[in-house]
């Protein structure tokens, strides 16, 4: 089974359990996450791989990580996990990426990405649930962080924190890449 497989039937089976543990229908969950019924029993059924959009937009109606949704595995006090598997989550072809590294459901879900973005290109993202902060830390590079429509540069070495409950976006605007590594803090569901 290739790696894309497997993250899909994890999606499947995880997005089964927790709307079911959140006692929410599929009315319910698609209305919450505006994402429609269908896409939501397709995704359900292991029939379709979502766009990472997607998959932050159920995780933030069910509240809990990405990471939660994909596969988590709860146990020991310490879990490493090696590079292998860490999940791609976004690419393009001028080779730009987001990784998510790790997560945890202590005290709400917390997730930790690394990002690489090539000249011209950018990742936009829908305001995520009140209460949700990104920290990022910029390695290389410069970014432009537009939040709420407001644009920051961050350069290599600095850092930006900001709620992530409005419209946002990451963009390299300059002539070099861009590399960074962001934590998301997400509140847990009520």
């Amino acid at each position: 089974m290739s790696d894309l497989d497997q993250l899909t039937q994890s999606l499947a089976r995880n997005l089964k359990r927790w709307r079911g543990e959140r006692g929410f229908t599929l009315d319910a969950l698609a209305a919450r996450a505006g994402v429609s019924r269908g896409m939501i029993i397709q995704i359900e059924q292991a029939r379709t791989n979502p766009s990472v959009g997607t998959t932050v937009k159920l995780a933030d109606a069910l509240g809990i990580s990405i990471t939660t949704l994909l596969d988590y595995e709860q146990g020991a006090q310490v879990r490493v996990v090696p590079p292998e598997q860490a999940v791609r989550m976004w690419s393009t072809s001028t080779g730009s990426y987001t990784t998510l590294l790790v997560g945890t459901e202590k005290r709400g879900p917390l997730e930790l990405w690394a990002w690489r973005l090539m000249p011209g290109d950018s990742s936009a993202s829908d305001p995520h649930p009140d209460g949700t902060v990104e920290l990022l830390h910029v390695t290389a590079g410069e970014l432009t962080l537009v939040v709420d429509g407001e644009l920051h540069t961050v350069p290599a070495g600095a850092s930006a924190t900001f709620e992530a409950n409005v419209p946002h976006a990451y963009r390299n605007d300059g002539e070099e890449e861009v590399e960074m590594t962001m934590a998301v803090s997400i509140p847990p569901a009520h």
